[in-house]
C-alpha cells in the first residue's frame, strides 16, 4: 500500500524539483534525445556563438514553463489536473535537459538569470492554479501557443548546419502544440487577445535579456 505524502514530502519533492531546474546538468530526461543520432555540419565561432544564445533562450524558457507548472499543481483543484500538470512537466525535464545538454555542445552556459525567470514564473502560475482549473488550464494554451511560435522563429535563424540544435526544437515544437490542445481539451478557458499580447512582451523581455546574459 502506497503511503499518503505529507506536507513535509510534498516540499521535499519542490525542492528537488527546484534545484534539479536551476542547476545546470541537473535535470534527466525520461526520453532518448532527439540527436543521438544526428551530426552538425562545421560551424564557425560566430555561428556557434549564435546558436548558442538560441538555445540559451530556449532553456530559460522551459526553466519558466516547469516553474509555471510547479506553481500550478500546486494549487490546482482537480486530482486529474495536476496529474496532467505533472506529465507536462517532466516533457520539459526532457526539453530543459536537451537544451542544456546543447549548450554544452556549443562550449555555452545557461542564463544567469534563470532563477529570477524561475520565481517569476513560479508565481503567476500558483496564481493562475488557485483562480481555478479552467483559467489555469487557459494560462497553459496561451503560454504554450507562445512558445510554438518562439520556436518556429528560432527554427527560421538557427545557422545553417546547425542540425543538432535544430532537432531538439522540432521535438519541442510537437511536444508544446501537444499541451496547447490539451490544456483546452480538458477545460481551458481560451484567453482573449490582449493578454496574449501582453504575454508575447513579456517573453521579449526574456529574449532580449537571456540571449547574451
Amino acid at each position: 500500500m502506497l503511503r499518503k505524502l505529507t506536507r513535509t514530502d510534498q516540499l521535499i519533492h519542490q525542492f528537488d524539483t527546484v534545484l534539479r531546474t536551476l542547476v545546470p546538468h541537473a535535470a534527466q530526461p525520461s526520453r532518448p534525445s532527439p540527436v543521438d543520432d544526428i551530426r552538425d555540419d562545421p560551424l564557425d565561432d560566430a555561428a556557434r556563438q549564435h546558436a548558442a544564445g538560441l538555445m540559451r533562450i530556449n532553456h530559460t524558457g522551459e526553466v519558466c514553463a516547469q516553474a509555471l507548472y510547479q506553481g500550478q499543481g500546486m494549487t490546482a483543484r482537480l486530482a486529474d489536473t495536476r496529474a496532467q500538470m505533472e506529465q507536462a512537466a517532466q516533457e520539459e525535464i526532457d526539453h530543459l535537459a536537451w537544451c542544456d545538454a546543447r549548450l554544452v555542445e556549443l562550449d555555452s552556459r545557461t542564463s544567469y538569470l534563470n532563477p529570477l525567470f524561475y520565481a517569476a514564473s513560479f508565481g503567476m502560475g500558483a496564481v493562475a492554479g488557485a483562480v481555478g482549473d479552467h483559467v489555469s488550464l487557459g494560462f497553459v494554451n496561451a503560454t504554450e501557443e507562445q512558445v510554438g511560435k518562439h520556436l518556429e522563429k528560432h527554427l527560421g535563424k538557427l545557422p545553417r548546419g546547425d542540425n543538432r540544435s535544430r532537432a531538439v526544437l522540432e521535438q519541442m515544437r510537437e511536444d508544446e502544440a501537444h499541451h496547447a490542445r490539451w490544456a483546452l481539451e480538458a477545460g481551458g478557458t481560451p484567453f482573449p487577445a490582449p493578454v496574449k499580447f501582453g504575454m508575447a512582451l513579456m517573453s521579449k523581455v526574456m529574449t532580449r535579456s537571456v540571449y547574451r546574459l
